[in-house]
């Protein structure tokens, strides 16, 4: 069976979440009251934008991905933080969830297009035929990757039609659009269910790279890719969480430059959630559980890895299932507790 990336990790911790906290000495909170954040970005004016997976809503509910119950909803959203002020950019956005809101599937990622607009995906974490069992809402915008502006949205790429037609690893249709980057031009996607990165147009999709199954310890795991950058080489930077039962220490980076096959970057980390560059262009991994999702920990981690391969842990005690980094300045921001409905925040964290 193939993993669901998030439904798996709300499945692993929700007998441990509690509302996160920020340490004080080192964290700032910049936004809070968040349904499950995950993914978030910086416009060029400098307003914050931040993927709330929501918390699902009062159904229909059924069998999830990973047995437990799921009740389908309209509370996914993306919040605007800017001048001190928090406030909801788009909402009314899909969102599968536990019957306590935790551990959400929904809106996942963000990036500003440029133009004042932005470009979004909304996961799902199945087989794309689940759609067929969902209210409208869902099966016109799970799975997607979608364009917002003033408050509203379009459809731009079926996600999840490609991965039912194309399937570009070959195993059990699965998709969970995690991850986005782009400009107006095109976007690149990171399906974490098809183990795939995805270039999409007004046109259609392509794909860019595919990453595989391998063997650790005896055991076949997926890559499950979770998260992309774009260097400033131009090349692309692809974080994986690996798959069950998520081995401490085995997830990797991989470097994509199109019509080139992956080659690992770095590795040695624990199910990554989220990649970033500061302006002296040195790698960040955020890790979703620092000790492993099996551990029973829910502390994750921000990791730099300086030019040499040397690595420094930035902030690791006071996140607690982070979903998303971006980078400003001096600063990273990240989107902490991010399994979490209503508990979920938004942390910065100095970097010098």
């Amino acid at each position: 069976m193939r993993t669901r990336v998030l439904a798996a990790v709300g499945a692993v911790v929700a007998a441990v979440l509690t509302p996160a906290t920020a340490n004080a000495v080192s964290m700032t909170v910049v936004a809070q009251g968040l349904d499950n954040p995950r993914g978030l970005a910086f416009a060029q004016d400098g307003a914050l934008y931040v993927t709330e997976a929501g918390r699902g809503g009062e159904g229909p509910c059924f069998p999830g991905p990973e047995g437990d119950e799921v009740c389908f909803g309209d509370s996914g959203a993306i919040t605007k933080v800017a001048h001190d002020k928090q406030s909801r950019a788009i909402s009314g956005l899909p969102s599968l969830a536990a019957p306590d809101g935790s551990g959400a599937l929904g809106p996942s990622d963000v990036t500003p297009d440029g133009l004042g607009g932005l470009f979004f995906t909304v996961g799902l974490g199945a087989d794309p035929a689940l759609r067929d069992e969902l209210p409208p809402l869902g099966r016109n915008a799970s799975a997607w990757l979608l364009d917002g502006r003033r408050g509203t949205w379009e459809q731009v790429a079926d996600i999840g039609a490609y991965e039912a037609e194309v399937n570009p690893d070959g195993g059990e249709p699965d998709t969970n659009p995690n991850s986005v980057v782009g400009s107006p031009i095109f976007q690149v996607v990171v399906d974490a269910g098809g183990n795939s990165l995805l270039k999409t147009t007004r046109h259609g999709i392509s794909t860019l790279a595919v990453f595989d199954t391998r063997e650790i310890d005896g055991q076949p795991y997926q890559a499950v890719p979770t998260s992309v950058v774009r260097g400033k080489d131009n090349a692309y930077y692809v974080g994986e969480l690996t798959g069950f039962p998520f081995p401490p220490g085995k997830a990797r980076v991989h470097r994509v430059v199109p019509g080139h096959a992956p080659t690992v970057f770095a590795e040695g980390f624990t199910n990554i959630i989220d990649v970033g560059f500061d302006a002296k262009d040195r790698l960040y991994v955020l890790e979703i559980s620092h000790n492993g999702l099996l551990s029973g920990d829910p502390t994750g981690a921000l990791i730099r890895v300086d030019h040499d391969g040397s690595r420094t842990i930035i902030a690791s005690e006071g996140l607690i299932m982070p979903g998303g980094l971006a980078i400003r300045g001096d600063s990273a921001y990240v989107s902490n507790c991010g399994v979490c409905p209503g508990g979920g925040t938004v942390v910065r964290i100095p970097l010098h």
